[in-house]
């Protein structure tokens, strides 16, 4: 797919992402928002976890966001690699091993699944704490460390992870610095009751749909794409009510655990992307309302269960009405 340039010599990014969320929705459906936020954090260069109940479509989401994106080579699509995490689930499995070559006589390197370009770490809580590690060198440096080998990732390396509610038997809570790595985390949910008996009618074409998705951007496309979300304006106040609710977060009386400068840090990333996703070279008031909780809900700790939604949305609703108050884009 080819789309219109600009004198800087960039793609036209509305009319690229508009595309990529019509081309997922014809196996989507209902998810529009949803489906936002994956780009988003795809083109804020972080990675995204998503929680719900099994059978919502967070697997099929993963697989056609991949499926949409061409590789280096025609036809071809980017590296897609699903890991499914059970409790049994070694860290090699991952990382990859060193095995041993019959006619060279020596040990080699066989890559795991973590050498990809989209990876889905499908049910991410039901495998152990030490092998949810196994990720975290990946996310956070996009490199991987094998004895005194270090090697690179590729440029294009976006981890979307699902997990079953926490409540669900047989599933292992991630451990906070885990959590820190992932610039959201999304819940869902089900479609409503009309989208739902939409896709009962036509589940069968839905399907087809799947196996012939096109390809819409290429790998190059979306690596411009973060370049250009870097270029997205943000206003001092935008980045002060940032600050402002990553430090009340601190100092809140339910919350034990407040959010890092590192999450300030992937709140302005997504600010931008999001922006650019709706179409926007800047960043709004509203959208800090629309995203801060899936920013920063999974990186913090609360005293107790009763404030745990009203916390978080306290001090966001005060710095979004001070920003209101200023009319900064009147």
């Amino acid at each position: 797919m080819i789309y219109p340039v600009s004198e800087s010599g960039n793609i036209d990014a509305t009319v690229a992402i508009q595309h990529l969320i019509l081309n997922i929705e014809k196996v989507i459906r209902g998810k529009r928002k949803q489906i936002e936020l994956v780009i988003t954090c795809l083109l804020a260069g972080g990675h995204i976890l998503m929680e719900d109940n099994p059978g919502t479509g967070k697997t099929v989401l993963a697989r056609t966001l991949a499926q949409c994106i061409s590789g280096e080579k025609e036809g071809e699509h980017v590296v897609f690699k699903r890991i499914q995490f059970t409790p049994d689930l070694l860290p090699m499995d991952l990382i990859g091993t060193h095995i041993f070559d019959d006619n060279n006589k020596e040990f080699v390197f066989k890559k795991g699944p973590l050498f990809c370009n989209i990876l889905l770490a499908d049910e991410i809580n039901r495998a152990s704490p030490k092998v949810q590690s196994a990720l975290l060198e990946a996310m956070a440096e996009q490199q991987i460390t094998v004895g005194e080998t270090t090697m690179i990732l590729e440029k294009l390396f976006f981890s979307i992870a699902t997990q079953n509610p926490i409540e669900m038997e047989g599933t292992y809570p991630l451990p906070a610095a885990q959590l820190d790595r992932f610039y959201m985390k999304i819940y869902f949910g089900y479609v409503d009751a009309e989208t739902e008996m939409d896709i009962y009618r036509q589940y069968i074409s839905i399907a087809r749909n799947l196996t012939d998705i096109e390809q819409v951007l290429s790998m190059n496309d979306i690596l411009s794409l973060q370049a250009q979300t870097n270029e997205v304006h943000l206003h001092e106040e935008i980045i002060r009510a940032v600050s402002n609710i990553v430090r009340q977060t601190r100092e809140h009386q339910d919350i034990t655990l407040g959010a890092s400068t590192r999450s300030g840090i992937a709140f302005l990333k997504c600010l931008r992307a999001y922006a650019l996703v709706k179409g926007r070279t800047y960043v709004i008031e509203d959208d800090v309302k629309d995203i801060a909780r899936w920013v920063l809900e999974h990186r913090l700790i609360y005293r107790n269960k009763e404030g745990k939604q009203k916390a978080l949305d306290a001090i966001i609703l005060k710095e979004t009405e001070r920003l209101a108050k200023l009319k900064l884009f009147a």
